[in-house]
């Protein structure tokens, strides 16, 4: 039986279309980033989802932690739908999710699982045009090749409803990764305050501090909150820039972090 796949949206404007320029470029991102230590095991990664020459080194922080360490069986990918409303929870209509450098894997087993349940629908729709997970792709084929995903896209859903639900897919061999930026077109300055409050609120484990502008994948954030708050992990800020830092104007940016919590 054939396998059905999920086209790459923004190969060639989010990263490059060309697979030996699009592995330079990861590869430089990772290779740039800081090599740093964790207090604890990584169970949860927030990375930022902008084009790679605003967003890549930040995001590059955190990817370089997986490289070269014991790799989790799956990833759950959790990313905000930026042009389809609607409520739940949205897998893709696809076993195969396609970048210029190969294809990912859904894990089929826990997608399965995961459609039993009200809050989740496959949607072809919510995920065709969407870049959120889309640029995590390149990053997961580079330093966790083979690793198997189960990519959410979230909509209208109360995050501790969905907090239930995802919790019950995380054991210990699964890696849950947050894609999101945080504020949206203020000028440096101000993004700055507006980033550091949303980053404290992340750091205290209080979903209900974020509000709609504090960042574009907060939903993905909030679920993340309640189960670390459940768990009792503890929050480890890898990096927080804006588009000023790496390569845009300081009049208009966009928020970028690099959040790592675990036990």
């Amino acid at each position: 039986m054939s396998s059905s796949v999920r086209h790459a949206a923004v190969a060639g404007s989010f990263y490059p279309l060309d697979p030996e320029a699009l592995r330079r470029s990861v590869r430089h991102h990772l290779d740039s980033a800081a090599i740093l230590e964790l207090g604890f095991r990584l169970r949860v990664l927030i990375v930022p989802h902008a084009g790679y020459i605003y967003s890549g080194p930040i995001a590059g922080t955190g990817y370089r932690l997986l490289e070269g360490a014991e790799p989790p069986d799956r990833v759950v990918m959790l990313g905000p739908s930026h042009y389809v409303p609607f409520s739940g929870l949205a897998l893709p209509d696809a076993d195969l999710l396609a970048t210029p450098l190969g294809r990912v894997a859904v894990d089929k087993a826990v997608a399965d699982t995961l459609l039993a349940h009200p809050l989740v629908q496959g949607s072809s729709e919510a995920h065709s045009r969407e870049h959120s997970l889309e640029v995590q792709l390149p990053f997961l084929q580079t330093v966790l090749p083979d690793v198997p995903v189960v990519p959410l896209v979230t909509g209208t859903v109360d995050p501790a409803a969905a907090a239930d639900l995802v919790e019950s897919i995380l054991d210990k061999a699964t890696l849950l990764l947050v894609s999101s930026d945080l504020s949206h077109f203020h000028d440096s300055a101000t993004a700055r305050r507006l980033d550091a409050q949303t980053v404290a609120a992340i750091e205290r484990l209080d979903p209900d501090a974020l509000d709609w502008e504090s960042a574009c994948g907060r939903t993905g954030i909030q679920i993340a909150l309640h189960i670390a708050a459940r768990r009792g992990y503890r929050v480890q800020v890898l990096d927080l820039r804006n588009s000023a830092d790496t390569a845009g104007s300081p009049d208009r940016v966009v928020g970028y972090p690099c959040i790592a919590m675990g036990a």
